[in-house]
């Protein structure tokens, strides 16, 4: 456990950077596999998105400012619903509304024929508000209230993934006052240690999700919805974790939740016919991430679960997963204007460059609570300038208020220029606060050279209506 953020990243880094980032040939050049697709640069050097620049973007909206490529979210989505579709029969594909959900995106996942997942109330409003069918709508979380799984019922949503023994007795009680039978999936615990940060590794045994497969847990949850009348049983559940490259971990997942399965059928005379082995899928936030496109990720998947149904005798279920972060993240970059810039001199006469952005940790927060890496350009112009290591950190009352750890910029960045930080479109919006009192910041959809508001900017107003006094 690491003492202090700050002091955690000035050791792991020092002066010269991690061992994967390169001094670049160009400073201005835009490394590929992080930006979407409509990003590019114009003749002067200024960063555009669906033709939109993003100068204009920062005179009309204000920064910090969260832009998405409509079209690349889009054809994110069609191309995990139609890889998944092409496996096993037809697989069906979940957007994962945790990442980032708004009234918008909702419509875009329904448009693209995409199911959703929500894991609360407030999400489910937020698809409910946008007209997203019910019975394409399934329900997480690990301590819904009585009121969420109510509302859940009276919508019609197609499927509510249980998580505890309380739970799946609430449901029942519920479901049955309603006269109505609620289909459930039981989540499972498959004791899978994915490669990833503690926080996001949601398959092993000490943590607060799921049933467990090898305590008998998960056996018993599955007996305890059968038991039940007024629920049906869908079949099981597993998710392994978050930001995860290969199909390494889904493999030993999928042959523990498969052999439940066929101890569910040896006992119940059962076999269940839905089968969802979650998301997590990882993108590329810089140069040393290396993410599968969803044909090679729903390839893998349904090599493994045929492999493993053949092993078992069991029919093949039919397959779900549950897509985030892998559809949203790399649609989006955060767009800041630069406020101060300065020189920290280090041990052995070496410096660090300090790039402040008029964001931060209430933008994303994911570098402080994860330690995760992002890059960075300068946005609203070229420069021939030499690039110089940097660390971009926020306006925040904290040292760990880092946004990039590790980018080389521009040895003339200066105040009042852009600095666009990409893949920001999972987690960060979603995860979003007012620390400090600073508004949230707005959110754009850009498409066809036409730029919208999606989520406005928050104002002093909003903080202060809160505040009763």
């Amino acid at each position: 456990m690491r003492a202090h953020e700050a002091g955690a990243l000035h050791a792991e880094a020092g002066h010269r950077g991690p061992s994967w980032l390169r001094e670049p040939d160009d400073v201005n050049a835009l490394y590929p596999g992080l930006w979407s697709a409509g990003v590019a640069r114009d003749d002067d050097g200024v960063l555009r998105v669906a033709g939109v620049s993003v100068k204009e973007l920062a005179t009309e909206f204000g920064t910090p400012l969260y832009v998405i490529d409509e079209d690349d979210f889009r054809a994110r989505a069609r191309a995990f619903r139609s890889a998944f579709g092409a496996v096993l029969g037809g697989a069906d594909v979940y957007y994962a509304g945790k990442a980032f959900l708004s009234v918008a995106t909702a419509r875009w996942v329904a448009d693209e024929g995409l199911n959703l997942d929500v894991c609360s109330g407030g999400e489910l409003a937020v698809a409910l508000r946008a007209g997203f069918p019910a019975a394409r709508i399934g329900l997480h979380g690990n301590n819904k209230s009585v009121a969420e799984l109510v509302r859940a019922l009276d919508a019609g949503v197609g499927r509510i993934i249980v998580d505890s023994f309380e739970e799946i007795d609430r449901l029942a009680t519920l479901a049955a006052a309603r006269d109505v039978r609620a289909a459930v999936l039981v989540r499972t615990k498959v004791g899978v240690e994915a490669h990833t940060h503690e926080y996001i590794a949601t398959a092993h045994e000490d943590q607060k999700f799921g049933f467990s497969i090898a305590s008998g847990e998960a056996a018993e949850a599955v007996r305890a919805v059968l038991r039940s009348p007024s629920l049906r049983l869908l079949g099981l559940h597993s998710h392994i974790g978050s930001q995860i490259y290969d199909t390494a971990g889904f493999e030993v997942a999928a042959r523990r939740v498969l052999g439940l399965q066929a101890a569910v059928r040896d006992e119940h005379r059962l076999e269940l016919p839905e089968l969802d082995l979650g998301g997590g899928f990882g993108i590329a936030y810089t140069s040393q991430d290396d993410p599968q496109p969803p044909a090679a990720l729903a390839a893998g998947l349904a090599e493994i679960i045929e492999h493993e149904c053949a092993g078992y005798g069991l029919a093949v279920p039919r397959l779900s997963v549950e897509p985030g972060r892998a559809i949203a993240g790399p649609s989006t970059f955060t767009l800041y204007e630069a406020g101060t810039v300065k020189s920290v001199p280090l041990d052995g006469g070496a410096s660090r460059r300090y790039v402040a952005v008029d964001g931060g940790m209430s933008d994303n927060i994911r570098t402080a609570l994860y330690d995760a890496d992002y890059s960075c350009t300068l946005a609203s112009r070229g420069s021939s300038a030499a690039p110089v290591l940097s660390r971009v950190v926020g306006k925040h009352c904290e040292s760990g208020d880092i946004v990039v750890k590790d980018e080389f910029l521009p040895g003339d960045v200066a105040a009042g220029d852009l600095i666009a930080v990409p893949g920001t479109g999972a987690y960060c919006r979603s995860m979003a606060s007012t620390y400090n009192h600073v508004p949230r910041a707005a959110v754009v959809a850009v498409r066809a050279g036409d730029a919208r508001l999606i989520m406005r900017r928050e104002t002093e107003d909003d903080l202060l209506a809160l505040d009763v006094g």
